[in-house]
């Protein structure tokens, strides 16, 4: 940087996408050596542009993710760790998932270095050579590692890609969390993360980038509690960001790139100036040509807009005109969120998009997102048909908008195709389709362990199938797990429901399967699927259950609290509008009992939370009635003629009256 502006130091030959970049050097020296990877292949430049090191890792998989300490070099596929020495090969290793991000632990006390991998299935798997020596579980699926301090240390930052963010001590035996910070707010997922002391207390502060846009600078309290001290919003995902004096000496900066190719600074030093009455304030001669310059390249790229619309326009109006295709890429993710049970969707183009049209031929329900300014409409759908559209709705944006939010929910044992046509602002029109499966069981999340306490039902399956084959009908029923058949021959995944709470435990190997669940309408689902899908490879299943009666109760039980608070939701957004009526009749609202009187003070509040949760209601009332078929599906008998009369029990709710007619056959 001179004078505020950046001037290339070198630029390399366009070539295939770089992944990663790492500075490295001798240890105990600076680290200005920059390392690249492109495909599986490393290559070494000198500060000067020099470039020192091809080296080609030959992986089968792209680099996605790399770490350079010294003379050592760690790079991973997505399931393939490798360590090289002096370009040698070392040591290897192959996770059970998807491998996000790594880091190096070394320090005295440490017998030897410890490589740590960030894995998609919420798990830091913390290596010693070749093998595993333990794995720490994460609350969410780690996207990026980082060291707390730079020059070494035991301490590791995390950032999941559903926002968390946390610390960890690490030894070669055993770790400890020092911190963690939730995402409470609902922010964006952490994409990149740094430290620098940027307060000026002594203590390390965290630089966070999320995907939503978001810069984030922690600081901590005298406590050692982390507290957010400094927050801004870009327009696009921040991918990258730095902390360290760039600009002015004296003053710290913090550098951020966005996935466009934005470079941004954000910076210490102080930009206005206070002036007492009746003075003036006097721009710097250093600002004053700041902002002339930034007006002349403002100015410059307008004319260069204008001579280049107007030379396509030439060019569309001559007889040789050739249309060609513009070719734009899209950047998005379809997670489940933990924390509503419903499924976010974020869309990411390098140019303005104009429109979106969402079309599913599965049921979903589309929530409220806040941050989302387009205006949407519905068109309507004949499902009767059977012409594979329940839902399509078309999301008009605003200008400049390169970013957009969305939140479905499914419905579980309804499996089919999200599909996403996003169509930018360039010319000729053109649009690109995503897709997104939503399985059968949708809304599980993967976790660590089941509570075996619970009466569980038993689903087991045994038939000529490989491992391969049953892997493949888990990953067609069920999210977060890995494409790739782990190694081994028996395979356990464990899952909770992100809305009811309930879980379920899948154990495998060659020619049997056996799962484990709470809750009888998800042994019933996995039933149908699976041998559905056997079918199709004309392969013959022996299915065997063993129903616990006692599971039904259970599950209804924790139905309880959600079915009651969304009830008695429902009942006071029913009173606003004859209370408000009450309350102009009246002239003011004393004369209402307390209960009253707080659903009108809190009336904006009910509205909006009901709003939020289009047909929640509707979706409890449809889990209990499956639950209640569910139940006597296994018995051989069949109470859809029943249905009726369980809605009417709903209709006026009591825990002990639902429970009886459960029990009664």
């Amino acid at each position: 940087m001179k004078k505020g502006e950046a001037v290339p130091v070198f630029k390399t030959l366009p070539g295939p996408k770089i992944s990663r970049l790492d500075l490295g050097g001798a240890l105990g020296t600076p680290q200005e050596k920059i390392f690249v990877c492109s495909g599986s292949q490393v290559r070494g430049f000198s500060k000067k542009g020099k470039q020192f090191l091809t080296f080609d890792a030959n992986l089968t998989e792209n680099i996605n993710a790399m770490h350079v300490s010294g003379s050592d070099l760690f790079v991973c596929a997505s399931y393939i760790y490798n360590h090289y020495l002096d370009c040698k090969d070392q040591d290897y290793f192959l996770s059970g998932d998807k491998i996000n991000d790594i880091t190096f632990l070394s320090y005295e006390n440490l017998p030897r270095p410890l490589p740590v991998l960030a894995c998609q299935d919420r798990v830091l798997r913390v290596l010693q050579g070749s093998e595993l020596a333990y794995g720490i579980e994460v609350p969410g699926p780690p996207s990026v590692l980082e060291l707390y301090n730079k020059d070494g240390g035991d301490e590791i930052l995390y950032g999941t890609s559903d926002g968390k963010i946390g610390l960890l001590q690490i030894g070669d035996q055993t770790s400890s969390s020092k911190w963690e910070i939730d995402n409470d707010k609902k922010k964006g997922g952490i994409l990149c993360l740094d430290t620098l002391d940027i307060m000026g207390d002594g203590v390390m502060d965290v630089l966070v980038g999320r995907d939503d846009g978001a810069v984030e600078v922690y600081g901590f309290d005298s406590s050692g509690d982390p507290t957010i001290r400094y927050e801004h919003v870009l327009s696009e995902s921040v991918t990258s960001i730095q902390g360290g004096c760039i600009g002015k000496e004296g003053y710290d900066d913090v550098v951020t790139a966005t996935y466009t190719g934005w470079v941004t600074g954000l910076t210490t030093e102080p930009q206005r100036a206070e002036v007492g009455p009746g003075d003036e304030v006097k721009m710097s001669k250093e600002m004053q040509t700041k902002v002339d310059a930034l007006r002349a390249e403002l100015e410059s790229l307008q004319v260069q807009v204008l001579q280049g619309r107007e030379q396509y326009h030439q060019t569309a109006q001559s007889q040789t005109a050739v249309s060609a295709v513009p070719v734009f890429s899209i950047n998005d993710k379809f997670s489940l969120s933990q924390e509503d049970a419903s499924y976010s969707l974020s869309l990411e183009v390098q140019t303005a998009i104009d429109n979106l049209l969402l079309q599913s031929d599965v049921p979903i329900d589309l929530l409220d997102v806040d941050k989302n300014f387009a205006v949407v409409s519905f068109s309507e759908c004949d499902s009767e048909q059977h012409n594979g559209n329940f839902l399509l709705a078309t999301y008009r944006c605003q200008a400049n908008t390169t970013r957009l939010e969305l939140k479905v929910r499914s419905i579980e044992g309804q499996y089919g195709t999200l599909q996403a046509y996003v169509t930018p602002r360039l010319q000729p029109k053109t649009c690109q389709v995503r897709q997104y499966r939503i399985k059968p069981l949708s809304l599980h999340q993967r976790i660590h362990s089941i509570d075996q306490d619970r009466p569980l039902n038993r689903l087991s399956l045994v038939g000529q199938f490989s491992l391969a084959e049953i892997h493949s009908w888990v990953v067609f029923c069920l999210p977060e797990v890995p494409e790739k058949t782990p190694a081994g021959d028996t395979i356990s995944f464990y899952f909770q429901n992100t809305f009811l709470g309930t879980q379920l435990e899948a154990t495998y190997c060659k020619a049997e399967g056996h799962f484990k669940s709470d809750n009888i309408s998800t042994i019933s689902i996995l039933s149908d699927v699976l041998s559905k899908e056997a079918t199709k490879r004309k392969i013959n299943l022996n299915i065997s259950y063993d129903i616990n009666d006692e599971s039904v109760s259970h599950t209804l039980q924790m139905i309880h609290p959600k079915l009651e608070y969304q009830l008695t939701l429902a009942r006071k957004v029913q009173l606003i509008d004859a209370l408000k009526e009450l309350q102009v009749h009246e002239g003011n609202a004393d004369f209402l009992i307390p209960e009253y009187r707080s659903i009108l003070d809190q009336s904006a509040s009910l509205l909006e939370e009901y709003k939020k949760q289009p047909a929640h209601l509707e979706r409890l009332y449809g889990m209990l009635t499956d639950l209640y078929i569910d139940k006597f599906k296994f018995k051989g008998q069949n109470v859809k003629t029943k249905v009726s009369s369980l809605l009417e029990i709903l209709d006026h709710y009591d825990l002990n009256t639902l429970l009886d007619f459960f029990n009664d056959v």
